[in-house]
């Protein structure tokens, strides 16, 4: 089970200290430099927000020295666009705990910034709308590429803003499909948005990972999720959170989304300056 504080059900940040720092003086430092990087987006957002347009985004979710400055684009977008009531966030399953997917209805999760509520409400709704999705507490515990994304919501939105954390361990796409469909049965007239936490192509030579990725990216903005299924499925593409993005493409189209835009792109090797084997990063928008 998971642990409980005071009848409080509290998922621990189970990567602080490895993928992001564990102290929350340094969180914060580290956070403020991935905006202000030379490859970020070069301002803080104040998010205030604004016109609400957008739907979704794709964020990575490797160590924030190597990716965190192409997530802050994406957060920097966000930020800048709504403070939305719940995030919807859906990560691939490497663990090997999710079963066809898994998700929490119920407790917060802790990050050294602050806590982030789950929407109880919204995560019921969505799980009674879906025939895969199965409730564990236990099956997330350890997965990263939900809790990377949490130390950013903090730091923009602090306690403002619930989340539902859904992993996904089947990633075809009908399964996309149908957890697509059941947040946007679910979502009725609340303001929220869905995150697909995925990094691109894993540990190829430069040119190959920037070929394959452009290619994947080109149909993930022309909202395709059969297609972009197609291309992972042909190609063999070692993009882990492929059933994820089929998923936001399909929300976002069944949400009235009608433009995708690639924010940033990058790979490992600009941070390590080793291009003989690197691994992609991509942060994308769908706006309606």
């Amino acid at each position: 089970m998971m642990p409980r504080d005071g009848g409080l059900k509290i998922r621990y940040p189970a990567h602080a200290g490895s993928f992001y720092p564990g102290a929350p003086g340094p969180l914060r430092e580290e956070i403020r430099k991935c905006f202000l990087h030379e490859r970020g987006p070069g301002r803080i957002p104040e998010a205030k927000g604004g016109p609400g347009r957008i739907v979704g985004l794709v964020c990575p979710h490797a160590g924030y020295m190597y990716s965190g400055h192409i997530a802050a684009h994406a957060y920097c977008r966000l930020g800048e666009d709504i403070v939305p009531e719940s995030v919807v966030i859906l990560g691939p399953d490497h663990t090997g705990s999710c079963g066809m997917a898994s998700m929490m209805v119920e407790g917060v999760w802790r990050t050294p910034i602050g806590d982030v509520a789950i929407d109880s409400d919204l995560a019921k709704d969505i799980s009674d709308n879906s025939d895969l999705i199965d409730v564990s507490d236990i099956a997330l515990r350890y997965e990263h590429s939900i809790e990377v994304q949490l130390p950013f919501l903090v730091f923009l939105f602090g306690d403002r803003v619930k989340f539902v954390p859904i992993c996904m361990g089947l990633q075809d796409l009908s399964t996309s499909r149908e957890i697509a469909e059941s947040i946007a049965s679910a979502r009725a007239n609340r303001r929220i948005v869905v995150i697909a936490s995925s990094d691109m192509t894993h540990y190829e030579p430069k040119s190959i990972a920037e070929d394959n990725d452009r290619a994947a990216i080109d149909l993930i903005l022309r909202m395709d999720d059969e297609a972009f299924q197609g291309i992972v499925e042909s190609r063999g593409l070692s993009i882990c959170g492929y059933g994820p993005i089929t998923a936001l493409i399909h929300y976002s189209r069944l949400s009235g989304a009608r433009n995708a835009e690639l924010l940033a792109y990058g790979t490992s090797g600009d941070v390590t300056g080793d291009y003989g084997s690197v691994v992609g990063y991509a942060a994308i928008s769908f706006e309606r």
